[in-house]
């Protein structure tokens, strides 16, 4: 099942406080039908009212040329304003009054001005203002459907990147085309090279370079070989792999990515509220202001003026730009997100993102790679480094410890290739293997006290280096037939920094954070020294070391009860308790694990970078909410005491197909001002 076919149905809510949304069939087609219809039936309505001959100085005359209007207009009225009316008895019935309840009263009094001017109770030419008003507002409203669809087509695109089919293997190894729906967990799937990956699971053959982009808005493809997980819609860009299934459905980390994408779309922040708040009185102060109209032209002996501005006014004030206003900048700031690889789970932890003055980073698998590396060679007793690193790392081929796969890997890396033999491992101690015809052992200071051997004068000082860095140090030992072992090679192994990292420190800086902290379970040493080459301010920034899992969430109170607003960063595995209790929890690195309950907003990179894209993201949706809203506002300031006829004793008067006009161009401007979110560089720059 695709992301999308579960939840489809996240339509934008609270819009004007009417809460309008796809159950109640208000979708784009719908408004695109009913428009173009009825906007065929207002060209003859227009083209035969007397006041727009007297106008354009033609004259129109044929048998039932007075039926054109009341008919046609009837049936504009009744088809094309129905989903208003509906929508306003709707929001009567909810008691939450607001955009549908402005229209459907707008029309409804546009309707019975129309049908007593045609008996002859008014001298209104009012049925083409009746048509073109209803004709304006389904335009208005179809655009507006549109714009929110298609910002929240980012979960029909997540949807999009699943393959209908994939080619399952059989127990010949025989593929064989299946759709993605038959697969199970457990099955073994070829994918070709350009093809996309059908379900999450592992590598079992191949190797080849993954276009992840979609996942994790990382740009460039990602290496991945056997044993390394994929993940749903991700595609092998140059070779074959045969992955074993181990999520489908609903399960896959694309359909979660779907669920937070919709949740996030359907969510309401502070800002929400707010407008929600302030349609709900914008209702109020139309309908007052229309009643007034109504009363004060009736008073000056106009009754005809009266009808026609207390129309003006229920129409120009129908809040559809403070509808659109904030539902559709949180719809294509969670589709922009998206794309880059920010999934926003909670809308609020997004709104406080932008008040952060504290980001504190766990820094294994955050701000470092959470494995080893080889970050320093030292040789003696006649052998280079390079010989060095080419005997320790044929003795630890087969030893599965981490500091002896970062040995293996760095050897591997330089090209530096032996055979190893008799290998045995000396528990707790190190290993032991024959190389070139001489037994060597690599190991710690365990291995060291047991052979009780030495360190030369010559490595002591380099290793003490890197002990006080907080490296750990293991020692190559020549252990001759004919005398006693020696020490001749140490190597430094250090949790690698990401080289993104100080990038990522350096930018959050730039945007003005006050205090960068990071925390670890690590010895102080190692942390100051992680510290150091993150570019850390003394006196500014902060270290938490050798902190336990369980009390990293009260360093997150700690910094909270000094007055700071904190982004917690980690990777969600350990840290849950501490991104929950931050103002704003961040889970980096999760991009096949989006299920992450504490966190608010889910890096599906390892990339920190994304942090200062969280923070971008957060500026740039406030500002347009803002601008939108005051916007919206500050049009209704203006505009309904115009509509009023407050300077029609200047000549100055709208007329109700008029004040549609304004109305749309005010949702358009407010739309378009939204547009602009897609501007904003989420993606770290490379």
């Amino acid at each position: 099942m695709h992301p999308h076919q579960t939840h489809e149905d996240h339509g934008h809510h609270g819009h004007g406080g009417g809460g309008h949304d796809k159950h109640a069939g208000h979708d784009p087609e719908q408004f695109r039908r009913k428009f173009w219809l009825s906007l065929v039936l207002t060209l003859p309505i227009v083209a035969t009212s007397h006041m727009v001959m007297d106008w354009f100085g033609y004259s129109l005359d044929f048998p039932g040329i007075g039926w054109v209007g009341p008919v046609l207009g009837s049936i504009v009225f009744l088809y094309g304003g129905w989903p208003f009316l509906v929508g306003g008895v709707r929001e009567v019935r909810d008691r939450a009054p607001g955009m549908m309840l402005l229209i459907s009263m707008a029309i409804t009094v546009a309707y019975v001005a129309s049908l007593a001017t045609s008996l002859g109770l008014f001298d209104l030419d009012f049925w083409w203002e009746l048509a073109a008003l209803v004709t304006i507002m389904l335009l208005g409203h179809w655009q507006e459907m549109k714009a929110i669809g298609q910002a929240q087509g980012a979960l029909a695109a997540l949807a999009a990147l699943l393959p209908d089919d994939a080619e399952r293997l059989d127990d010949a190894g025989q593929p064989h085309r299946v759709s993605v729906a038959d697969l199970r967990v457990g099955d073994v799937v070829l994918v070709r090279s350009g093809g996309r990956v059908p379900a999450d699971g592992r590598i079992v053959d191949g190797a080849a370079e993954l276009d992840e982009s979609m996942i994790t808005g990382e740009s460039r493809p990602v290496p991945r070989a056997v044993g390394d997980r994929v993940v749903a819609g991700t595609v092998a860009t140059d070779s074959a792999l045969r992955v074993r299934v181990e999520a489908v459905g609903e399960d896959t980390a694309l359909a979660g990515i779907g669920r937070l994408v919709a949740q996030a779309q359907s969510s309401s922040g502070r800002a929400q509220v707010l407008a929600d708040r302030f349609a709900a009185l914008l209702f109020y102060i139309a309908a007052f202001a229309a009643l007034a109209t109504f009363i004060a032209w009736w008073a000056l002996g106009d009754l005809d003026q009266a009808v026609v501005r207390t129309v003006t006014v229920l129409v120009i004030a129908c809040p559809h730009a403070l509808g659109l206003a904030i539902p559709l900048v949180i719809a294509l700031s969670t589709a922009v997100s998206a794309r880059a690889g920010i999934l926003v789970k909670d809308r609020l932890a997004l709104e406080r993102m932008r008040t952060v003055d504290a980001v504190l980073f766990d820094k294994t698998g955050t701000l470092t790679r959470g494995a080893h590396t080889v970050t320093g060679v030292a040789a003696t007793g006649g052998l280079d480094e390079n010989e060095a690193l080419r005997v320790a790392g044929a003795v630890e081929a087969d030893s599965e410890h981490p500091l002896a796969r970062a040995l293996v890997k760095a050897a591997q890396d330089r090209g530096l290739g032996a055979e190893a033999r008799d290998f045995r491992s000396l528990t707790g101690r190190g290993v032991q293997a024959v190389v070139h015809g001489a037994t060597w052992a690599v190991g710690g200071p365990a291995l060291l006290r047991e052979l009780d051997v030495d360190v030369p004068d010559e490595l002591t000082g380099v290793a003490g280096g890197w002990s006080k860095r907080g490296a750990a140090v293991l020692h190559l030992v020549r252990m001759p037939h004919d005398g006693g072992p020696e020490v001749v090679a140490g190597f430094a192994l250090e949790d690698e920094i990401r080289p993104e990292a100080r990038a990522a420190i350096e930018e959050l800086r730039a945007q003005g954070v006050k205090k960068l902290v990071m925390i670890t379970g690590d010895a102080r040493s190692v942390a100051e020294a992680v510290a150091t080459d993150l570019g850390f301010r003394a006196g500014v920034d902060e270290v938490f070391a050798e902190v336990l899992p369980a009390d990293k969430d009260k360093a997150v109170a700690d910094l909270q009860a000094r007055g700071l607003t904190v982004a917690m960063v980690g990777d969600g595995v350990n840290d849950a308790p501490a991104l929950a209790r931050a103002d704003v929890g961040i889970a980096i690195g999760a991009g096949t694990d989006v299920a992450i309950e504490s966190a608010g907003v889910i890096l599906a990179s390892s990339d920190p970078r994304g942090v200062t894209g969280v923070i971008r993201l957060s500026r740039a949706s406030y500002r347009k909410m803002l601008q939108n809203l005051a916007w919206a506002a500050g049009y209704n300031v203006v505009a309904i005491p115009l509509a009023a006829g407050i300077l029609a004793w200047a000549g100055i008067a709208l007329s109700p197909a008029v004040g549609a006009v304004l109305m749309s161009a005010s949702t358009i401007v407010v739309a378009l001002n939204a547009q602009l979110l897609r501007r904003v560089q989420l993606s770290p720059r490379s």
